[in-house]
Order: C-alpha cells, then sequence, then structure tokens
C-alpha cells in the first residue's frame, strides 16, 4: 500500500498559495474524462447502571442556569447526556412522517423473535480494498450490479432486500425509534447533527456491504466511493446511468429514475450548490472551487474533534454538524435529488435517499473523509473519547441475518472492520482560498452602520442578508498560540424548518463591491446546510455551526482587529429561520 507521503501533498506553508489550475483541456483529455459541458434532459453495561459511576467522566452542563446539582442526577435526561441507544425491540417502530410521499412511509425493519446480541468484529485475513467508482474494473462493475441485482431480488420483508437496506436509513433518520430505554420515550432518536453521524453510517455500510458480498459469495467484496473530492471523480459515477444490457438504464440495477436530470454526466459536482440555481461555472472553475470547499471544511474548520465530528447529541442543548456533515454531504444529497419529485426524492431527502445506489456510493466517500482526516493529522487528530460517544450503540441485521447491536468504540479502525481505500490523492490539501483583498478594514469602516452582536437582540432572522459586527477574544496571537488554540465562530441555536432544504453561507470581512464571494475567497469562512427530515410538515429543528478563521484572519491581514464583520447570506430555505448566538472563542486544539 501506498505510504501516506506519496497519497497526502505537504499543506502550504505561506499565504499566497493559490488552488491548483487547471487547463480547460484536462477537463476533456483522454487520461481526464471530464467535458464543462452541462447534461441533457464484549461486555456491555447498562447505560443506566453507568450513570452514578460516571459522573466524573461526563460533561455536566453550563449555560443552562449553573451547574446542574446532584438533586437532578435522577433525571438521566436533564442533567447529563447519555448515549444514545437503538431500542432492543425492533418492532418499537413509527411510520415515517412524511405527506405525500413518494416512497411510503413504512421506515420500519422486520420483526425479530430474539433480542440484539453484542455484535463482535471477525478476524479478517484479507482487508477489503474499497476502489473509487470513476476507476472501476469491468469485473468489478459485472459483481457489483450482480449483487445488487440479488438483493433487488429479495422479497420486500427480507432484512437483506434492497427495501429494507434503505428503511435502515428513513427509522435512523427520520424519528422512527425514540429513547425508550434511556427513560425518554418523547426523544427521538436521530443520527444527524451529531458526533454519531459518522460512527452510524460507518456501521451501515458495513453490513450492506457484507449483506451483498454474501448475496454473490465474495466476502472480498467491497462498496466504491464517489470520489468527489477529486477532480477525475467529481462526476456522478458512470456507472449509475450506463445503459443495462439490454440498452435501457433502467435494467441496469444501479439506475435510479429519481435523479436530477441536469446533474448526469458529464456534469461536475458543485459542492455549493445552492437547491436550485446552478453556480454557472466552467469546469475550471468548478473544480477549483470544489477544493477549495473541501479545503474548508477538512482543514480550516475541522482543527479539533467537535469541530470535524460535531458534537454529543445533548436532549438539553442543541448538538452542532460537524464540518463535513453539515456542508459538503447535505449539499451532495440535494444536488442528486430530484427537483421535480415531490421532496426531491430520492437523495434530496432523508427517508428515501438509501432507495438511490449513489447514496452508498456518497457515503462511502464521506466515510473516507473520516479516515483522511485521521492520517492527515495523527497526533492531534483523534476520535471522541466522551463516555457518550463510545458507547452510543445501534441495531443492525448481519449478513447472517441475525439482529445486532453495535457501538461506535468497536468502528473507529476501518482495517479491524476489514476494509480499507483504494488510494486516490487528495489535491484539495493545497487549495487554501486566496484573500479577494488584503488589509481592507472592513470591520472598522463599518462601524456605526452594523451592529455588534453583544448589541442585537437575538433571536436574529435569516431570511435575508444579516450583518455582524462580532468581538474577537484575543488578536496579534503568537504562533505557538496559534497551536495550542484556535480561533472559531460560531452560530448557536441555529433554526430552521426542517422540512425544505436550508443553506446558509458565512463571510467574514467580505467586501460589498457587486462580486460575489465564492469558497475559492479566504473571506468565505463556510457552508452550513440542511437536507429535510419530515417533507411536507413545517417543523423547525434546531443545530448549530463552527468555522475555524485562524488561517482566514491571516490571509486577509485581519490579526490585529478587535472586530471582524460577520456576513450570513442565506442560499435556501431560510424563511422563518433565526440564530439565537453568534460569537468567537479560541477553542484548545488536541
Amino acid at each position: 500500500m501506498a505510504s501516506l507521503s506519496s497519497l497526502f501533498t505537504t499543506l502550504p506553508t505561506t499565504t499566497s498559495s493559490r488552488p491548483p489550475s487547471f487547463s480547460k483541456s484536462a477537463c476533456t483529455s483522454p487520461r481526464f474524462k471530464v467535458s464543462c459541458n452541462a447534461s441533457s434532459p464484549d461486555d456491555q453495561k447498562d447505560p443506566k447502571l453507568t450513570l452514578l459511576e460516571n459522573v466524573d467522566r461526563r460533561n455536566m452542563l453550563l449555560g443552562l442556569g449553573g451547574l446542574y446539582g446532584a438533586a437532578n442526577l435522577t433525571n438521566i435526561g436533564s442533567a447529563l447526556a447519555y448515549p444514545i441507544t437503538a431500542p432492543d425491540d425492533v418492532s418499537h417502530c413509527v411510520n415515517v412522517n412524511v405527506r405525500n410521499p413518494v416512497r411510503g412511509v413504512a421506515c420500519c425493519p422486520p420483526a425479530s423473535a430474539t433480542a440484539p446480541k453484542p455484535y463482535h468484529l471477525p478476524q479478517f485475513s484479507k482487508l477489503r480494498i474499497r476502489p473509487a467508482a470513476h476507476r472501476l474494473t469491468p469485473d468489478y462493475v459485472s459483481n457489483y450490479k450482480a449483487a445488487i441485482a440479488a438483493m433487488k431480488a429479495l422479497p420486500d420483508g427480507h432484512p437483506h432486500s434492497w427495501t429494507q437496506q434503505a428503511k435502515v436509513h428513513c427509522a435512523y433518520c427520520n424519528g422512527a425509534y425514540s429513547q425508550e430505554m434511556n427513560g425518554r420515550p418523547d426523544l427521538k432518536l436521530q443520527v444527524h447533527n451529531s458526533s454519531i453521524f459518522f460512527p452510524f453510517h460507518r456501521w451501515y455500510l458495513y453490513f450492506h456491504e457484507r449483506i451483498l458480498g454474501k448475496l454473490i459469495k465474495d466476502p472480498t467484496f467491497a462498496l466504491p466511493y464517489w470520489n468527489w473530492d477529486n477532480p477525475t471523480g467529481m462526476m456522478l459515477p458512470a456507472i449509475c446511468e450506463e445503459p443495462g444490457s439490454d440498452g435501457d438504464p433502467r435494467s441496469n440495477p444501479t439506475f435510479d429514475p429519481y435523479r436530477n436530470v441536469k446533474h448526469l454526466p458529464p456534469t461536475i459536482v458543485d459542492l455549493q450548490f445552492n437547491g436550485t440555481a446552478e453556480s454557472g461555472l466552467n469546469c475550471v472553475d468548478q473544480m477549483s472551487t470544489n477544493l477549495s470547499t473541501m479545503y474548508g471544511q477538512m482543514v480550516n474548520s475541522a482543527k479539533t474533534t467537535d469541530a470535524f465530528f460535531g458534537t454529543d447529541p445533548n436532549p438539553e442543548i442543541a448538538s452542532k454538524a460537524g464540518s463535513i456533515e453539515g456542508s459538503v454531504h447535505n449539499v451532495v444529497h440535494d444536488w442528486v435529488g430530484n427537483p421535480r419529485m415531490p421532496h426531491g426524492e430520492d437523495m434530496g431527502t432523508f427517508y428515501s435517499a438509501g432507495y438511490d445506489p449513489v447514496f452508498y456510493f456518497h457515503h462511502s466517500n464521506v466515510d473516507r473523509m473520516w479516515k483522511i482526516w485521521k492520517d492527515l493529522n495523527p497526533r492531534r487528530h483523534k476520535d471522541p473519547t466522551s463516555y457518550d460517544w463510545l458507547n452510543a450503540s445501534f441495531v443492525f441485521y448481519d449478513e447472517n441475518e441475525e439482529l445486532v447491536r453495535v457501538y461506535n468504540k468497536d468502528c473507529v479502525d476501518t482495517r479491524k472492520m476489514g476494509y480499507n481505500y483504494e488510494p486516490s490523492r487528495i489535491p484539495w490539501v493545497n487549495s487554501r482560498p486566496v484573500p479577494r483583498i488584503r488589509a481592507s478594514n472592513v470591520a472598522a469602516r463599518s462601524f456605526g452602520d452594523v451592529k455588534k452582536a453583544e448589541k442585537i437582540e437575538f433571536p436574529l432572522k435569516l431570511d435575508q442578508i444579516a450583518k455582524v459586527l462580532v468581538k474577537r477574544p484575543a488578536t496579534k496571537r503568537s504562533d505557538e498560540e496559534k497551536a495550542a488554540a484556535t480561533e472559531v465562530l460560531f452560530l448557536n441555536g441555529i433554526k430552521y424548518n426542517g422540512e425544505r432544504f436550508f443553506k446558509l453561507d458565512v463571510l467574514v470581512n467580505d467586501v460589498d463591491d457587486g462580486i460575489e464571494t465564492t469558497a475559492a475567497s479566504s473571506e468565505f469562512a463556510g457552508t452550513f446546510a440542511q437536507v429535510p427530515h419530515n417533507p411536507g410538515h413545517e417543523m423547525f429543528m434546531t443545530s448549530g455551526a463552527q468555522f475555524g478563521i485562524t488561517e482566514l484572519l491571516e490571509d486577509i491581514e485581519a490579526e490585529d482587529d478587535e472586530y471582524v464583520l460577520v456576513t450570513l447570506i442565506p442560499k435556501a430555505g431560510a424563511e422563518g429561520a433565526t440564530v439565537d448566538e453568534i460569537k468567537i472563542e479560541l477553542v484548545p486544539i488536541g
């Protein structure tokens, strides 16, 4: 296997590094088959028993009127977080709440006569290697299609059927399960917008992959990944749209009728898609913007564990999505989904996303981001260590049709799970954005015209462009101080309508010159996006976002400024959306 040095290039050390350039000919060369033209039409303790003995290891909630006292410890849901726990009895499941669904409202798995048993990872003699979808061999394509066809041929009620595999995502992502095992039947289990996003989807893909391998009697079978972070893989995988044996794409097992026809190959994915309008960029600029987007999410805004994974689920405080989940993950979902369907089915809404094979390609690459993030800086990039994260658990049917319970702590090493990823270069590590204008004194010139955050009456409406002056915790920080703590812009308590795709762009010290600031510009702090959870029912949800701005401030020469100008630009679904708090803090690294 290639060494890390051959996979990752060195991070830029100067603030003037520009994104890699691409010639227009690169988009159409035989090696780089991309077109610029748009397409046509072991034993586990009961969590309750370990509550008191682990109080000292848990994070007591702050900011809720002070530290909760011992008198409240009997209420597991009021003073402390706890490990998210899927129910033993999977029949304790309700139908998804979707109006006018295309895929039906039933999301529950077949009932089991026995309770789930603890799952123990097998000893793997050979690693399964997940290949990049744009480099698949003919033999692999044949095997993959045979596996999907075999899964789709199973009766819908079979735990291994295509329908049941899709329902896994529907159940865990649309409130079909509650937390009755933690004494909170009123609290729905939700695997998005928190630190359990990555481990849940890793387990989901693991069993999906193992089932497909068993169906074709190939224990080495591995899922492909959609390499949307590399220019050579930024198109929707061709395997999903190529004709079947009879020349009709509908006979191709990986075909899905509910995809955006404007985004079929050879169109380049837009990692900043706003839900409706196309970017209008040529393929060269689109690739560069995509790479800058990846740099922002994997480097700038992912220097701490919480920033990358998101915060732990908590019944009292809205958790925050991680940098990948709350941006490119959600944007790609919406980019693939069909806007002509009632709710953007299939990929554009969580209840139906698992019906499209692209979902598994997409999430393989999302899972790959977890591994890459740790490999980029093994000393500082660490998995979460909280008791609640390590002991969060989910229930799946395994490849032997047995109901099993799995834990986060058992999925942090892909090699122990028997798989790895085919190497693919990550050019985005050299795609640090470039400032549009340096030392512009934007914040200072805004005094008197823009309110300071401490003077604003929150919540602040997000249905139109909003500008806020935000005080920084420190200025003129040394390199040693920057290495110890990163400066983070927090948007806390973002409320948005969960029935719609929602997207908000965040800029720092942007100038009003009539030119749009994109992810390729240093002033672009990042994006917060959300995929619909309960389409057809207006339901406001609460989350939050955080953006690393240490490098951004260096690049725009604003490190000496006491305040910065934060601009919030709603891009989609912002009607009624608000934010409760905007602040900047120093967050320790490592």
